[in-house]
């Protein structure tokens, strides 16, 4: 099920009332419920991705109990080693049925290219398999409730329906934020009590997520498909307008599928942590990686980066541990050189950062307290977002091949030749301004329209009014699409 379709307008509402007028006195059936709707919104696509998602979480479940079981024995060696095999086969467990998904079919096409190079063609068949929706997103958030287990950051949960509802919560079951036991789990332990002013603020968080992936991404994916699928055939300066459509199209779509999930959440009384931070106001990488999908990167260090040693070792583990973090949040985006590619690239940004001890100069608000930044805020905001730009180009491409003929057909001298219109130029850059302008004047807060610096009521429905019909003309319109972190 959509966020931008009918059928979760219909959903959203009838779950809502039935949860705060039907459910509320008994909070176990209130759990209960959200399991139930959350099974529901997931099996939309297809009821058999509720089987692997179910063995994840009996398997995440199951393994914080024999953990805990096993930290109660007296011999302590004998315990650690006991504890570690249960968190190990977990963990593998898991991996084994995210692997095989995601990756099956590119590890086999691969290893027989590797023997076809050495004159060893080999016979082995790629299997038809179907990518479960969001199976990277649960699938990390239950490996870390075990792992808190295990670190004894988290006491093991008996409760097998808050657990349920834990990993399946469906506002940020398909495309996160990845969420934390400590942090979402111990809030399906309390009686939630409707806030008016939550769900306000959480109806304006979707509001604002539905005009950034319905109004500005989808727009912009017109552009970016249509320049993309033809770039051979393109000036320089229609393949950088493609190149800035996609930054914002993947910009508006999973920041705007982060807004929509956190806005939902709210309104059944729960808070999700923020998934990003205006990236593209960053100042150099480090920074934007600090604000780009901030749940999975805190995954990353939490679970990687820092039992490699972290920041704490010797200077060449420090470049080991940090080159290894990026290649695999490369490969978790998908089963593709590409996206290595990308998370070398990123690597390469962040290492004379890292080198020169730069990598967290920049943890403020940028021109805090000032409406415009300086010209040194405004050099490298522009450098960084070029950066940027260019590795997603790389993300965006088919293959390797096509990430450089496109980077080579953008250094050309029709980079200053006026771009043709016919693939919606003209409008993509204009909703891209939009939104980099509410942003800039909304930077300090949670989302862009949080606090909208207008007293008067009526004016401040009239905005709201305004996105509101942009957002239906554009359903109207047929532009919508998938949102894009669906396949990973």
């Amino acid at each position: 099920m959509l966020f931008n379709s009918i059928d979760f307008a219909v959903f959203l509402p009838i779950v809502f009332a039935l949860y705060w007028f039907v459910f509320q006195r008994n909070l176990r059936a209130q759990n209960f419920f959200l399991v139930a709707a959350s099974y529901i919104f997931y099996g939309w696509w297809d009821w058999r991705f509720l089987i692997l998602m179910t063995v994840t979480i009996l398997c995440s479940y199951a393994s914080g109990l024999l953990i805990d079981k096993a930290w109660h024995g007296a011999d302590q060696t004998a315990t650690r080693r006991r504890t570690r095999t249960i968190v190990a086969a977990n963990i593998v467990i898991n991996l084994l049925i995210l692997g095989f998904f995601k990756y099956y079919n590119f590890f086999v096409q691969n290893f027989v290219d590797v023997f076809t190079l050495f004159g060893k063609p080999l016979e082995v068949h790629t299997l038809k398999i179907i990518l479960p929706v969001g199976i990277s997103f649960y699938t990390f958030q239950a490996l870390s409730y075990s792992i808190d287990v295990y670190r004894r950051k988290i006491a093991p949960t008996r409760d097998l329906v808050a657990f349920f509802a834990f990993v399946s919560f469906f506002p940020q079951l398909v495309a996160g934020p990845i969420e934390r036991a400590t942090n979402l789990l111990s809030q399906f332990y309390a009686r939630r009590a409707f806030s008016y002013d939550k769900a306000a603020d959480g109806m304006r968080q979707i509001l604002w997520g539905l005009f950034k992936k319905m109004v500005v991404a989808d727009n912009c994916a017109y552009t970016a498909n249509a320049i993309f699928n033809g770039y051979e055939t393109m000036p320089a300066s229609l393949l950088a307008v493609g190149a800035i459509a996609f930054t914002f199209q993947i910009y508006g779509d999973f920041s705007g599928y982060s807004d929509i999930a956190i806005g939902t959440a709210r309104l059944f009384g729960f808070s999700l942590k923020r998934n990003f931070a205006f990236p593209y106001f960053s100042r150099d990488i480090a920074e934007f990686w600090r604000r780009w999908h901030i749940s999975l990167t805190r995954w990353f260090r939490d679970y990687i980066y820092i039992p490699l040693g972290g920041s704490r070792c010797a200077k060449w583990k420090v470049i080991r541990n940090t080159w290894v973090i990026f290649l695999v949040s490369g490969l978790w985006h998908g089963a593709s050189w590409t996206f290595v590619a990308w998370g070398a690239y990123h690597a390469l940004l962040f290492m004379p950062l890292l080198l020169l001890g730069k990598n967290r100069q920049y943890t403020n608000t940028v021109a805090e307290n000032r409406v415009l930044p300086t010209w040194k805020e405004l050099f490298a905001m522009l450098t960084t977002f070029v950066f940027v730009v260019i590795g997603w180009v790389i993300f965006r491409a088919e293959n390797i091949h096509q990430a450089f003929a496109y980077m080579s057909g953008i250094c050309s001298p029709s980079l200053f030749v006026m771009p043709v219109e016919g693939v919606g130029a003209a409008r993509t850059l204009l909703f891209s301004a939009v939104l980099i302008v509410v942003e800039w004047f909304g930077r300090k807060n949670q989302y862009a329209i949080e606090n909208i610096p207008v007293k008067n009521i009526a004016l401040r429905w009239c905005l709201y009014f305004i996105l509101f019909i942009s957002i239906l003309s554009n359903y109207y319109s047929g532009e919508q699409s998938a949102f894009i972190y669906f396949q990973f």
